[in-house]
């Protein structure tokens, strides 16, 4: 048997002994050095946490699509400025809110006649059936965000905090307060 055409570990080994592994680069490095591709990954991989989040925040379907479309748009013109990729989950979380908020701001600009006739209709026939996701939808913005944050993306009170850009202790308060307004909500309905 001929051994000269065999390799064998130690001929790899001492070949490549001192050369370093290249690293495969992950698709946040990709995105911030402008593969376009790479970061379209990122955003489909985070498609249904952000739903998630806009939902919770806007009742609007196309609300929630213009949230989506900025947020894109913010994402990809400031992602050079994402310090570490560990918190690319967490900023992009953060521009969604940020997004749905400032819909919230220039809709509240708006009267909209049509939709507080259309709540009326709705309260008056079905106020015994209240359920949670409206409940919720009438807590204040703060407590909102938070409860959804929470319990529909589930996120930790710490996760929330660096999100939120506030105290743990203010999550666990926001949290706390929104139980007790859930409650006297639900409560009232029975």
């Amino acid at each position: 048997m001929n051994t000269t055409n065999v390799f064998h570990i130690g001929f790899f080994r001492n070949k490549y002994k001192n050369k370093p592994i290249e690293k495969r680069k992950s698709n946040i490095t990709l995105a911030i050095e402008g593969d376009k591709e790479a970061f379209n990954i990122l955003i489909q991989e985070n498609l249904n946490a952000l739903y998630i989040v806009a939902r919770g925040i806007l009742n609007n379907e196309y609300d929630i699509e213009d949230a989506f479309q900025n947020t894109i748009i913010n994402a990809y013109e400031h992602i050079t400025s994402l310090k570490h990729e560990k918190y690319f989950k967490t900023w992009l979380t953060r521009i969604m809110i940020n997004e749905c908020n400032n819909i919230i701001r220039k809709n509240s600009k708006i009267l909209y006649m049509e939709d507080s006739r259309i709540k009326e209709k709705y309260y008056e026939n079905n106020i015994k059936n209240l359920d949670l996701m409206e409940a919720i939808n009438a807590l204040n913005n703060d407590l909102k965000i938070t409860t959804w944050l929470f319990y529909f993306k589930d996120m930790s009170i710490e996760e929330i905090s660096d999100t939120l850009g506030i105290a743990k202790g203010t999550v666990k308060s926001r949290l706390s307060r929104a139980r007790q307004k859930l409650y006297t909500i639900m409560k009232g309905e029975n």
